[in-house]
């Protein structure tokens, strides 16, 4: 393994004053072009009114009520294939964490390579990326501004990232393909931080937070067995937290190894979320939408067609 572990646990720094605060290769390329009012609880949206950030129908979901969680986390692993990942011996941790809460057997990633997938993810578009450049600093709305505006919070937390707000396109194993709020001009520095500011209170996480495992944790680099390693080592706590907490951990990937199929590995666990295993199709987009719901938020680009996440919930609108 070619980095060791990150001690997460006795790591942390807490994330006050943050002001209403998300086939591809190792390192960075040379550059390239490339709310709304605070939501009440159980948030939400019809297919009929809702509104998309353009201001069209929000269509392909119809009205339903979801949970709203305290705080929800996003892990996003990198290029495997469902088959190779949930269920094998090379990850004990995920498989039996898995079982714990809503396993999804149809989810799809959306292109190759890695980057334009992040970027579906955290905005709903690809943005006219098709490579793992680093990109210019790109406009528009995303799920960390949509959640700044509407008074709540955001933060992206980076594994290796060498400094808050850090714009490079690589250091050590950190790659900023894999960090999409970075390149976003309508988002502030302090939302792009190191995974190791993470606070070890979590009753001080921001809203939604989305965490990135480096090249190595990431399983790019290093294969399932290290990936399921970290996620033991770092996401376990907080698992056992969230339950007690009403808050929700989403784990996907953000494409597989290659495949026209693009078969991802992804399921949900928490407060609320059935043990259960669903063939819903789905795609980043569809976790999105379902993000937005949660909040209120209107849906951006192809999350307004997308199909939100409606049938896994134990208490859904607490």
């Amino acid at each position: 393994m070619r980095s060791s572990l990150r001690r997460h646990g006795r790591l942390g720094v807490a994330i006050a004053g943050l002001a209403l605060v998300a086939a591809c290769s190792s390192g960075g390329g040379q550059s390239s072009g490339a709310g709304s009012a605070a939501p009440s609880a159980g948030a939400t949206v019809s297919s009929a009114t809702g509104a998309s950030a353009t201001g069209a129908p929000a269509v392909g979901t119809a009205t339903a009520v979801l949970p709203r969680p305290d705080h929800v986390m996003v892990v996003i692993f990198e290029n495997e294939n469902a088959a190779n990942v949930l269920g094998t011996r090379d990850a004990p941790y995920l498989t039996s964490l898995a079982k714990t809460g809503a396993t999804f057997t149809d989810a799809h990633a959306e292109t190759h390579p890695s980057q334009p997938n992040y970027l579906a993810l955290f905005s709903g578009s690809t943005q006219g990326v098709t490579d793992d450049r680093c990109l210019d600093r790109l406009p528009g709305d995303n799920l960390g501004s949509q959640l700044l505006d509407a008074g709540l919070s955001f933060v992206g937390w980076s594994e290796g990232l060498p400094t808050v707000g850090y714009t490079g396109c690589a250091s050590g194993d950190y790659a900023r393909k894999h960090n999409p709020w970075v390149d976003f001009a309508n988002l502030p520095a302090s939302v792009n931080q190191p995974l190791s500011a993470m606070p070890i209170d979590y009753g001080q996480l921001p809203t939604v937070s989305f965490v990135v495992p480096n090249l190595c944790n990431d399983m790019h680099d290093c294969g399932v067995p290290a990936g399921d390693a970290w996620a033991k080592q770092v996401l376990d706590p907080y698992v056992t937290w969230a339950a007690a907490h009403n808050s929700l951990l989403v784990v996907t990937f953000d494409e597989d190894s290659g495949t026209r199929a693009n078969h991802i590995p992804t399921f949900l666990v928490g407060a609320g979320v059935r043990a259960t295993s669903t063939d819903q199709r789905i795609d980043h987009y569809d976790l999105l939408r379902t993000l937005e719901q949660m909040y209120g938020l209107a849906p951006l680009g192809k999350a307004a067609d997308a199909r939100a996440i409606t049938d896994v919930w134990t208490t859904p609108g607490r």
